[in-house]
Parts: structure tokens; C-alpha cells; sequence
């Protein structure tokens, strides 16, 4: 018997010694998608070479050799980073990531076959896609406003690209067969204070209406929107908070995305899971790590990923809620990065599954909170590490470290050499 077999058999014994079916654990888990990040590979700069600047509170700081500098390369450093997590997993796109063959095609004019390259891509490697209107990092959102712009123009420019993003959506589920989820964010806001908040925001629903106008089958496409507390630049007044996205996607019916780094540092987006879903059937997260506000850095095994897992899997939540990473950190690895934050989420996931949650429930509803910190302090010192390096063997990745070495050769053979 292998060594990883060995402290699995030990493991299974003492999960089970609190009523817990680790093989089934092990079942579901393997059933949960992640949807990586595209911009992780290239720190969000796409393909369409419009020549803006990221904006809108969005930095990608530091400048690690060998980001992928074209659509091949990023989807060779996808493939490396799929091959060291384990379980199948989808892919976040951004509309800039398009393919264009050269040629300047405006955000307002891009179309499915802009992106058949990913679809062929995806449909080979067995992953879903999902996808994002990229309304950042071009000439006419240099003055911080989108959708909610005072002029008529630009905001019509604005939600034709949004209508076409989720047209290309639509036609990215219907080509895979797996539903794609279109998150809709924009940068909107101000510095310093405002003297009218309520015209931006008018503005803001009045173009979300007009891009949701035409339905789409959910089969295919499903509408979500993400709020966002300040970005660098928008500091005083964002157009799109918590409030106003909540109210819309109640009101209109589409899911919330919640994104970790959106909201103050202390403020975990855990606790607000089964506050949203009293009243939202479904809804979508971006599982970041805001250190300074929304600094998006690489996803690490703490105790907010461990709260926003316990929250999904202790409710039943894993058919309604969406799991998406977001972060771009160019000071290390770029391939390491995913393969860290994806796999430390999965982690998360297990470590709620090996939850003995019925367990729990009854010493709360019993009164005896005595036993219940009792048997949650325990917990945190079971050995879930064994049963995550078997996990990972059974699914033919590096168990522990080791992946790191298959990093470093991608490194010496392929980034390196991309100067």
C-alpha cells in the first residue's frame, strides 16, 4: 500500500469516527466546476490592441517574465494549469481576449466568431466558458463612466457591446453544451464626492434594461451583475454598489455576483450567501483576496475561503451558486498563481464536505453551544491534507509540491523563451 493510500485509510477512519462519508465527500467534490480567469495569464491586458489603460480601480502590479502574449500561448499556460488541478473545470473569458486577425475591430462590433478559436479550444479540452463584457481599458471609458456616461452616445456605444457579449454567450453554451454565465461589470464612478448620485445611477438602469432587453434562452445564457464598494480613480462614488445591483437583480431577475475584494477589507462576503439566496434562485462568485481593498491577489487556504466554502456546501448551495476566481498577480508565476488560488479552493471545498454538518446542527438546535465550539475546534485539526493528496493522485495530479516542479520546467522550456 502507497503512502498516500496509507494516511488515507487512517483519515477516512477518523472522519468517519464523526460521522462523516469521506468517499462521498470525495464524489461531489469531483463534481464541482471552478471557472479559472483568463486575465490571471496575461494581467488583463486581451488581445485587441485598442491601446488603453486598465482603469477603474484595476492594477495588475508587478512584471514576472513570460506572460502570454497571444491567444496560443495563454491557452498553452491554461492547459499546464489544468493538468495540476484536479477535476474539469470552465474558463472565465473577457471580451478583449477575442481573436481579430490583426484587424481593429471596436468593442461595439465584436461577434461569435471572434471567439470560435476558444470555443473549438474548450470543446476539445472538456470545459465550459463563461463570459464578461470588458467595459475598461478603452478610449471612451477614460473618463470613468460606461453604461451610466451623461452622453447618449457613449452610452449607446456601451450597451451595444454588452448586448453583443451576451449574444456571444448565448452562442459559447449552445456550441458547448454547458451553460454560459455573462457577468456584467462596469467602472463607473467618481474620485471625489458628487454633487448628484442618483442621475448616474438612473442612467445605469435605464442602459442595464435596454442590454437585457432581449431574452436568451437561460439553457445557454444566464445574466449576472457584479457591484462593486470603490476602485482606484472611483474612491468617493461608485454607480453600481451592493444596493443598486441587489435591487436590480431582484427586480429583474438575474443573479448577483459577489466578489470578495469588493467590499472592506474585514467585511466577508460569506455571511451575506444566505442572505441573497432567501430571495435570488442562483448567483455568482469571484473568489479573490482583496489584502488592500480590492487588490486581488492570489486566493490562499485562510479563514474567509474557508467561510465562503462552508457557507455553499453546510446550505446545499452547490447547484445555485457559481464559483469563479478573480485575481491577476504579475510578481510571481503566472501559471503557479492559478494553480495555487484553483487548487486552494477546492481545498476549501473539501474541507467543508468533510463537515459533519447534520452533526452540528442538532448540538445548535439542542442548545449545546458548549459542544458544538467544542467539535468545531476539533475539526480544524483533522487531517484533511491526507485525504487531498489522495484525491489528487486518484485524479492523476501532483500530490503536494510536486506540481511545483512541472511549473518550473514549463518556466525554463516555454516562459522563458517568450521575450
Amino acid at each position: 500500500m502507497k503512502n498516500t493510500e496509507r494516511a488515507f485509510a487512517l483519515a477516512t477512519e477518523r472522519y468517519e469516527s464523526t460521522g462523516v462519508d469521506v468517499r462521498r465527500a470525495l464524489k461531489i467534490l469531483a463534481t464541482i466546476p471552478v471557472s479559472l480567469h483568463c486575465w490571471q495569464g496575461d494581467d488583463l491586458g486581451g488581445f485587441e490592441n485598442m491601446g488603453g489603460t486598465l482603469g477603474g480601480g484595476l492594477v495588475a502590479t508587478g512584471n514576472y517574465p513570460g506572460k502570454a502574449r497571444t491567444p496560443d500561448e495563454l491557452r498553452a499556460d491554461l492547459e499546464m494549469t489544468y493538468s495540476l488541478i484536479p477535476g474539469k473545470h470552465r474558463l472565465s473569458l473577457h471580451a478583449i481576449y477575442g481573436e481579430f486577425g490583426g484587424k481593429k475591430v471596436d468593442r461595439d462590433e465584436i461577434t461569435p466568431a471572434h471567439f470560435r478559436n476558444w470555443i473549438a479550444w474548450a470543446k476539445q479540452n472538456g470545459l465550459g466558458l463563461d463570459f464578461n463584457p470588458t467595459c475598461f481599458s478603452h478610449p471612451k471609458a477614460n473618463d470613468g463612466f460606461t453604461l451610466a456616461h451623461p452622453d447618449k452616445r457613449i452610452r449607446k456605444f456601451w450597451i451595444e457591446h454588452c448586448v453583443r457579449s451576451r449574444e456571444i454567450g448565448a452562442a459559447m453554451g449552445r456550441a458547448l453544451g454547458k451553460t454560459c454565465i455573462t457577468n456584467l461589470w462596469v467602472p463607473d464612478g467618481m474620485k471625489d464626492t458628487p454633487a448628484d448620485r442618483r442621475a448616474p445611477r438612473a442612467r445605469l438602469a435605464e442602459s442595464l434594461d435596454t442590454v437585457f432587453k432581449k431574452p436568451l434562452p437561460p439553457k445557454f445564457n444566464l445574466d449576472s451583475v457584479e457591484p462593486k464598494l470603490f476602485g482606484i480613480g472611483s474612491e468617493s462614488y461608485v454607480a453600481g454598489s451592493h444596493e443598486f445591483y441587489i435591487g436590480y437583480a431582484l427586480t429583474r431577475k438575474k443573479l448577483l455576483t459577489l466578489d470578495a475584494g469588493h467590499y472592506h477589507p474585514t467585511e466577508g462576503i460569506a455571511d451575506k450567501l444566505t442572505s441573497v439566496l432567501q430571495f435570488l434562485p442562483e448567483m455568482l462568485l469571484h473568489v479573490s483576496r482583496g489584502v488592500r481593498w480590492d487588490s486581488d491577489h492570489v486566493v490562499v487556504l485562510n479563514d474567509d475561503l474557508l467561510a465562503i466554502a462552508r457557507e455553499i456546501v453546510a446550505n446545499g448551495y452547490l447547484d445555485r451558486v457559481h464559483i469563479g476566481l478573480d485575481f491577476f498577480d504579475a510578481s510571481i508565476n503566472r501559471v503557479a498563481a492559478w494553480t495555487i488560488g484553483t487548487r486552494n479552493m477546492l481545498r476549501a471545498l473539501l474541507i467543508a464536505l468533510l463537515e459533519p454538518t447534520d452533526r452540528l446542527r442538532a448540538l445548535e438546535a439542542d442548545g449545546d453551544f458548549t459542544s458544538r465550539l467544542l467539535l468545531q475546534e476539533e475539526l480544524k485539526t483533522l487531517p484533511f491534507g491526507a485525504v487531498w493528496d489522495y484525491y489528487c493522485e486518484t485524479k492523476n495530479v501532483p500530490v503536494g509540491e510536486n506540481w511545483l516542479v512541472n511549473i518550473k520546467r514549463y518556466e525554463k522550456n516555454v516562459l522563458s523563451r517568450r521575450v
